[in-house]
This record gives structure tokens, C-alpha cells and sequence, in this order.
């Protein structure tokens, strides 16, 4: 998967599951201070990367996504790895 189709996936996805307008969804952008989610929206947010992208995101690697641009990362890591 292309590193620009893996960026709009995840963007979408966060759009869709915080209700985050599409122009709040930066990279630099922090799940909780900037977009709002609270710890079981990013715990939900990590189970549907998992789940679009079928990868697996252990749970001691998921203290380090803070940022939007931490998920498209550990998104993008996870699907080399296969």
C-alpha cells in the first residue's frame, strides 16, 4: 500500500470515528488536545486501524500514538513488517 493511500485512510478513518472536521486532521495534530478524543476513542480508534489495515497493534506500542501523524507511522511500520 502506497504511504499516501495509508495517510488518507487514516485521516478518513479519524474524521469518521471523532467527528473531527476534515481540515482539524493534521498531522501534527493530537487525538486528545486537538481533536477531543477522550481514552476509549482512541482505544476505538486503534481498533479500526487494526481492523482496516488487518494488522495488529500491541498494546505496549500504543502509549506512543499521540498525534495523527504517530498513527499513520505506526500504520505504515505495521504493514511493512508483513
Amino acid at each position: 500500500m502506497e504511504y499516501d493511500e495509508i495517510v488518507s485512510k487514516v485521516k478518513a478513518i479519524i474524521v469518521d470515528k471523532l467527528g473531527a472536521e476534515e481540515t482539524e486532521v493534521t498531522e501534527t495534530a493530537n487525538f486528545t488536545n486537538d481533536l477531543g478524543a477522550d481514552s476509549l476513542d482512541t482505544v476505538e480508534l486503534l481498533m479500526e486501524f487494526e481492523r482496516v489495515f488487518d494488522i495488529k497493534i500491541p498494546d505496549e506500542e500504543t502509549s506512543t500514538i499521540a498525534t495523527v501523524q504517530d498513527a499513520i507511522d505506526k500504520v505504515a511500520e505495521k504493514l511493512n513488517q508483513e
